[in-house]
């Protein structure tokens, strides 16, 4: 049997440039030749270094498996050079999503995000990973269920025999910290049930069922860690990434891009605390600036080729996504034009973990029974 590749993709915001707008070049570089060093040794295969807005994005391929103490350590430790990078050139928020003094044997749980997974590389291997930033781990749920579950945007669904049986969905409550399985498309109503919850159910993994790829093995990943359940209070946003693997039994490469040409509504935006649509770009335009936004995704397309990263290819640098650029971009004027009210600001009850309170406690005196 051949032997199994993984694919990590291990994030962290250690300072934007200016404020929390994009990674610069110098941060760009420390992690290169840190991850460099790594590949020359022989610890990782292969490895780009990738932004989204201001959370820095490192890609990695090996043999090590999902959870290897060494790959994270590795992470852990570009983290740590880069941070120190961040404050010689004062950057904003320089290591802010490093909770933890010291690497404890795993990056989850200590602030870096993480999607991983595990498989039989195929003949031919096409990865998309798709990065966000200023956004939450559930703003994943309707572009993978759309890649997955929903024939209107993934025609394999109906026309090829090898998908025709669907696929099984990993949802998480990340307020409970438990997860379910559930089957596609007997379980379609349930399950979106749950992930239309987006703020407390999140989809982590999607397995096929029986047929050309082995059902231990996912096509897909999202990173679900949220900052504030880690850290007990807002230290920016969860900035989430994905991999999903396309082609031959899965949705089609260009089904799986399918799924963002509808700008939906997240959650993040300006201080974490806004409602706002999330925006397709090219690499170029990875940078957050109008109010802090709006919440973007950018999707870098490889071959894999015995471990080895082919690509990137931009795949949402493309005028075919100009229109669904153009109407995120109406979205986020009438979102905007809301100001401080609702239904822009999240509702009071996911306004917990954000600055809010501060506000409340500061007025609880002056409040009377009517």
């Amino acid at each position: 049997m051949a032997e199994k590749i993984t694919v990590s993709i291990i994030k962290a915001d250690v300072g934007g440039l200016p404020g929390h707008v994009l990674v610069p070049d110098e941060i760009i570089e420390v992690a290169k030749q840190s991850l460099e060093e790594a590949k020359q040794s022989g610890d990782i295969i292969d490895y780009r270094v990738l932004n989204a807005g201001d959370d820095l994005d490192l890609i990695m391929t090996h043999r090590e498996g999902v959870d290897s103490t060494k790959i994270h350590r590795i992470a852990w430790e570009t983290f740590e050079k880069a941070t120190e990078k961040a404050k010689e050139l004062k950057l904003y928020g320089a290591g802010q999503d490093l909770l933890a003094d010291a690497f404890s044997g795993n990056v989850r749980g200590m602030g870096p995000g993480v999607a991983e997974m595990e498989f039989t590389e195929r003949e031919s291997e096409p990865v998309l990973a798709f990065l966000m930033d200023k956004t939450e781990p559930g703003a994943f749920n309707l572009p993978i269920f759309r890649m997955f579950a929903d024939p209107f945007n993934t025609a394999g669904l109906v026309i090829d025999p090898s998908m025709h049986n669907g696929f099984v969905f990993e949802i998480w409550d990340i307020y409970e910290s438990k997860r379910v399985f559930m089957k596609t498309p007997e379980e379609i109503y349930d399950i979106l049930a749950l992930i239309g919850g987006k703020s407390r159910f999140v989809i982590k993994r999607v397995y096929p069922k029986e047929g050309k790829l082995p059902a231990d093995e996912p096509v897909a990943v999202i990173s679900t860690e949220k900052l504030y359940k880690i850290a007990g209070e807002y230290v920016g946003k969860d900035d989430p990434v994905a991999l999903v693997r396309a082609q031959s039994g899965l949705p089609a490469v260009g089904e799986v891009i399918e799924a963002f040409a509808f700008p939906h509504l997240v959650s993040g935006w300006m201080r974490g605390s806004h409602n706002g649509p999330i925006m397709p770009v090219p690499f170029r335009y990875s940078k957050c600036t109008r109010f802090d936004g709006p919440p973007r995704v950018i999707a870098a397309g490889f071959q894999l080729a015995n471990g080895k990263l082919v690509g990137p290819v931009d795949l949402f640098d493309d005028p075919a996504f100009d229109y669904t650029r153009q109407k995120a971009m109406e979205v986020a004027e009438y979102m905007r034009r809301h100001g401080p009210f609702e239904p822009h600001r999240l509702p009071s009850e996911d306004m917990e973990y954000t600055t809010l309170p501060g506000v409340l406690k500061k007025l609880k005196e002056r409040f009377e029974d009517v």
